[in-house]
């Protein structure tokens, strides 16, 4: 099963100019936990609900003008769309990460999580089924 099967197809991508407060409204209308971040229309970052909460909200940084270029990870591990989801699942614990951004020709796809790959392969596992019920916004 290759990562084209398995990934969440048009993830949400902002500018890195764009706000944390843009970010967050993103994430809570389209129920999702990421948004990926590019700059030049190529992917540079993403950022998460809990990235804002620990780099933002706790250290008192106002969301409606701090830029996403400031706060997310930029130390992406990208996958093909081709990629075989045991890869994605190798690369997820290799380097503790729980999104991978799936991009082809450097443009972002979608993204692959945890929640993804557990309900994919095994969605009686507790996190198969957790990642199966819809989001409590």
């Amino acid at each position: 099963m290759n990562l084209r099967d398995i990934m969440t197809p048009e993830p949400i991508v902002l500018s890195h100019q764009a706000t944390v407060q843009e970010a967050a409204q993103r994430m809570r209308d389209d129920g999702v936990g990421d948004v990926l971040v590019e700059r030049n229309g190529t992917l540079c970052g993403i950022i998460t609900d809990r990235d804002i909460v620990v780099r933002v909200i706790a250290n008192q940084k106002p969301a409606d003008s701090t830029r996403l270029e400031h706060c997310c990870s930029e130390d992406l591990h990208t996958l093909s769309p081709d990629v075989d989801a045991d890869v994605a699942v190798q690369t997820m614990r290799q380097y503790a990460i729980r999104r991978i951004p799936v991009v082809e020709n450097g443009k972002a796809l979608g993204i692959v999580s945890i929640g993804d790959l557990a309900m994919r392969r095994d969605e009686k596992s507790a996190l198969g089924d957790i990642s199966s019920k819809p989001a409590n916004n």
